[in-house]
């Protein structure tokens, strides 16, 4: 098959979205397909020329992005339709796969001009605030219009799929996230050690929840008075959560701001407890896929996309960030009782095998058959 996978994000900035397409392209290039990867040129690049594999359309801007009001990514900013068409014509893909369909402005210019079988995946939970509720009703025709050029919906988890129910009702095909566990190793640690280490990794935002982890901190450390709470990421909340810290007279936190893949991984394996605390606006929880591909046993906060993440044995990682006692009561459970920490090192060792790519990749693979069986499109494989 020729495939184009339509990323609205800049490939400069990674995140999850992009980790997730690379990946998926990567996969699926083994198999024998060709994939090119169609992105808005990233501000700064100049007249440098795209890596292998990768088509420039357009440029990009920093864009709030309309499920978080905090989160902001470099999202397309023009397009050139004398380019797509040029492009289209040029590449004749059977499939166009778009991630985020509703991100301006990409996504809908190629969409209205694609002679391909059109997929969008939709990858984040939409935020429940009052503003972006507000500027939903705003651009609510916008979005309607993108869906009519879909020929098949898919989303990475129900959080993930909410709002578009909303506004189709086409079926939507649940194919999760995925993670490339030959970069993890499980080292699952059954006993914590004496003086434990409490580990959060994200952005230091207000949906994150962070504070309510710092809280729970001051509570624990009545019980493991030289714990470690390691902070590893940055935001905008870094200085007050920092000056926090000092009001609670929490011993042995540090906040490291961004961290290498490389740290990243070693810190997770070192750590007794990961904790994800956040709030709102999680459709999935890759962090959490990392927690459990490094046998780290994990805390995370109740939000829709970590709950539906998390089933089975797994439900024991959720909890209340807000009420504090609780999430403190939680971290001391899943430190100390030893047969309770083996027994969730167990189900995540067998639990995050789903989301390998290689599970991830036949579910998008099948799918694009049936797509192009149903549409009447013949591959060029």
């Amino acid at each position: 098959m020729k495939i184009g996978i339509v990323c609205p994000y800049s490939i400069d900035r990674h995140g999850g979205v992009l980790e997730h397409i690379l990946n998926v392209r990567d996969n699926l290039v083994q198999r024998g397909h060709s994939v090119k990867i169609i992105t808005p040129k990233p501000r700064g690049r100049g007249n440098h020329e795209p890596p292998e594999g990768v088509i420039f359309i357009g440029t990009s801007t920093d864009f709030r992005t309309l499920t978080f009001s905090e989160t902001t990514s470099q999202v397309s900013s023009t397009a050139d339709a004398e380019r797509i068409d040029a492009i289209l014509n040029e590449e004749k893909f059977d499939i166009l796969h778009f991630h985020e369909p509703w991100n301006p402005l990409l996504s809908r210019q190629l969409l209205q001009r694609s002679t391909a079988v059109n997929i969008g995946t939709f990858h984040s939970k939409v935020s429940e605030t009052i503003s972006t509720r507000a500027l939903l009703r705003i651009v609510y025709p916008y979005l309607k219009s993108v869906m009519q050029y879909l020929h098949v919906l898919t989303a990475v988890s129900n959080a993930g799929a909410e709002y578009v129910t909303t506004i189709t009702d086409e079926p939507i095909t649940l194919i999760p996230n995925g993670i490339d566990l030959d970069k993890y190793h499980f080292k699952p640690h059954v006993e914590s050690a004496a003086d434990p280490t409490v580990l959060y990794i994200g952005r230091l935002e207000g949906r994150k929840g962070v504070k309510y982890l710092l809280q729970a901190a001051q509570v624990l450390q009545q019980d493991h008075p030289n714990m470690r709470l390691i902070i590893a990421g940055d935001g905008p909340d870094r200085e007050r959560l920092e000056l926090l810290a000092e009001d609670l007279h929490l011993h042995n936190v540090s906040f490291l701001g961004f961290v290498s893949e490389e740290l990243k991984q070693q810190l997770l394996t070192e750590a007794d407890i990961f904790c994800s605390p956040a709030v709102s606006g999680e459709s999935f929880g890759i962090v959490l896929l990392e927690a459990m591909a490094t046998g780290t046993v994990t805390v995370a906060g109740n939000n829709p996309g970590y709950a539906d993440l998390m089933q089975g044995i797994g439900a024991l990682s959720i909890i209340n960030p807000r009420d504090t006692e609780e999430f403190a009561r939680r971290l001391n459970t899943l430190l100390t009782e030893t047969d309770l920490r083996k027994l969730w090192q167990d189900w995540a060792k067998t639990y995050v095998q789903e989301f390998s790519y290689d599970r991830v990749v036949d579910q998008y693979e099948a799918l694009y058959k049936e797509a192009l069986k149903q549409h009447g499109r013949s591959s060029h494989k």
